[in-house]
């Protein structure tokens, strides 16, 4: 169970990344998903932070169970929020942030069924 837990949490944390660094030099399609469920463009560095923050939190989690449940719980925290903010605009293009939430919950489940 470990082993597909380590490698899910590391292609996620891949796409964590990626997704931070699109935020980080505002690529236009993050700038006009933030312009369009009402988040700040000038404070898009604290989403790519978090970002930055759950990939490293889930690799270096796999050394340390508690990091890893931890980081997993802030994903899915952050995911719901982005699924939420989508759906308080009734954005019908919602389902990029309902995948990641998904794959985040699969990714904590994982790191709890491995300890």
């Amino acid at each position: 169970m470990f082993v597909t837990a380590a490698v899910v949490s590391a292609l996620f944390a891949a796409m964590l990344l990626a997704s931070g660094a699109g935020k980080l030099a505002r690529q236009q399609r993050q700038v006009e998903i933030m312009k369009h469920v009402g988040f700040p463009v000038g404070r898009m560095w604290l989403l790519a932070l978090a970002e930055i923050a759950g990939a490293a939190g889930l690799i270096v989690g796999l050394f340390w169970w508690p990091l890893g449940v931890a980081a997993g719980i802030g994903v899915v925290l952050y995911f719901l929020g982005a699924v939420g903010s989508h759906l308080r605009v009734r954005d019908p293009f919602f389902n990029p942030a309902l995948l990641m939430f998904a794959v985040a919950v699969v990714v904590l489940v994982l790191r709890l069924l491995s300890r």
